[in-house]
């Protein structure tokens, strides 16, 4: 399409990198700017220090974007100033219901998220809940928002090239106090509180739980409950995103293993014995790069492993050679950034449920991808709504998906109150070449004797169930 964009002059850089992505997609752009009010000297000046602390923030960053105007009009308006006079059909975005964004760094410095929308005939035609994965920090924080924000504007042109105009209302919330309040009163204060627990804690440790059950487990009661034993640790490392397998009679728990001063995690594996009592985890699969998330399962009469491995740029599918401590790089079934793919067979198609960063930016917890394939080894083909949702309270999937009382559920990370806070269980309602739809997340309660009760994995085989909590345990 052909599309015309008005700026602010300042532009953001988060600005000129939408126009480089639209571009890269294929739409030819005409670019116009127009004064705006600028941000205020406090927030720019809080933003500037921010970024010479932390390297990061430069999506906030003001910049100049050199007018290209074509003479002929576009088949869409896309108004990132929100108040500039342009011939429809016109896109603009919202935060919060405001179209400054100034609005997002005045959220942030409160710990309070805010969702996008494209407005379109006063309506919303489409809507994002970004996840933020560092909260303490204003000028990465709203990097995160920014960053969807993009990924946002890039679906709903996507969406109306093909016809699409379905929309709904806009739900606006009310702004609530300044940045210089807000920042003196939340931000600084958050700052200091997590710059002195960091000297004395792990930046993260989760812990595993694990319980041999017969009947309801967390899935059909929504909530942990009691029985469960904990995975120990030296403290040195974390164990995370518990994965069951039985084998020949037995039971194993696979595992993220991550020692703290490598800061790269390995795969490992602890076998449980005829008591139920898991043993120390050893490691059985290592790369140069980081690895987590091993999902373990049988088909076509072998047993295999897919394990996260974003930080490879690359999913990987193994095949052990000799069960449980040697395994095999089979095939690549994604030249992708994605986290957590999660293997399911449905109508005799397999699919991949995953989140991505869409170009490497943003949180990596916050925008659902869907591949489907006709067999193991591909190939795996990107669902043509890809991205599904950009949604921080259920688009990162935290465990194999469960089949009970012939529905699919699939456990899913609730971002809302940050990384790890909350796990719920969302429908699989629809799973197609078309659509993929998931149902609103029922919140798992952490009541029951687990003593880490913001969990993020769940996975259960047979009678073994599995989960993972964050524990604070301090540094040697």
């Amino acid at each position: 399409m052909k599309i015309d964009i008005i700026v602010p002059d300042p532009a953001r850089r988060w600005h000129g990198l939408l126009l480089e992505r639209l571009a890269a997609d294929g739409h030819v752009l005409s670019v116009s700017s127009t004064s705006s009010m600028n941000w205020p000297v406090t927030m720019r000046a809080a933003l500037a220090l921010e970024r010479r602390i932390i390297h990061r923030g430069e999506l906030s960053r003001s910049v100049h974007i050199e007018p290209a105007r074509s003479p002929e009009a576009g088949d869409l308006a896309i108004d990132l100033t929100g108040t500039a006079k342009t011939t429809p059909p016109t896109f603009r975005i919202a935060f919060d219901g405001s179209f400054d964004d100034d609005t997002v760094a005045t959220a942030l410095a409160a710990s309070e998220l805010p969702d996008l929308d494209i407005v379109f005939d006063d309506r919303s035609f489409d809507r994002a809940s970004p996840m933020v994965d560092n909260r303490i920090f204003v000028a990465a924080a709203a990097d995160d928002v920014f960053a969807r924000a993009i990924t946002l504007l890039r679906r709903a042109v996507f969406r109306f090239a093909t016809g699409d105009r379905a929309s709904a209302p806009l739900v606006t919330r009310p702004r609530n106090g300044l940045f210089p309040a807000r920042y003196l009163a939340s931000a600084l204060p958050r700052i200091a509180r997590e710059t002195m627990r960091r000297r004395a804690y792990h930046f993260a440790h989760w812990r595993v739980g694990y319980r041999l059950l017969d009947g309801p487990g967390v899935a059909e009661t929504g909530e942990l409950g009691d029985g469960w034993s904990v995975l120990p640790d030296d403290g040195s490392r974390f164990y995370a995103d518990p994965f069951p397998f039985e084998h020949n009679g037995r039971r194993y728990i696979f595992v993220e293993d991550y020692p703290h001063a490598t800061r790269k995690a390995v795969i490992s594996v602890a076998a449980l014995d005829e008591r139920g009592v898991a043993g120390t985890p050893v490691p059985v699969l290592e790369e140069p790069h980081h690895l987590s998330y091993p999902q373990v399962f049988t088909r076509d009469g072998e047993i295999w492993m897919l394990p996260e491995a974003s930080a490879g740029h690359k999913l990987t599918l193994y095949r052990a050679e000799r069960f449980p401590d040697r395994w095999f790089p089979a095939a690549t079934l994604l030249e992708a950034d994605v986290s957590d793919a999660t293997l399911l067979d449905h109508d005799g198609e397999l699919w991949l449920l995953a989140t991505d960063r869409d170009g490497g930016i943003g949180s990596t917890s916050d925008t659902l991808v869907a591949f489907r394939a006709p067999a193991l080894t591909g190939p795996w083909t990107p669902h043509r709504r890809n991205p599904i949702l950009i949604d921080r309270r259920r688009a990162r999937p935290g465990g194999a998906v469960i089949e009970t009382n012939g529905r699919l559920l699939l456990p899913v990370q609730d971002g809302t109150d940050g990384y790890g806070a909350g796990l719920g269980l969302s429908e699989i309602i629809r799973l197609n070449a078309d659509e993929v739809v998931l149902g609103d997340p029922q919140p798992i309660s952490g009541r029951g004797d687990f003593p880490y009760p913001q969990v993020h994995t769940l996975n259960r085989v047979g009678g073994l169930e599995v989960i993972d909590g964050i524990a604070a345990v301090r540094k040697r």
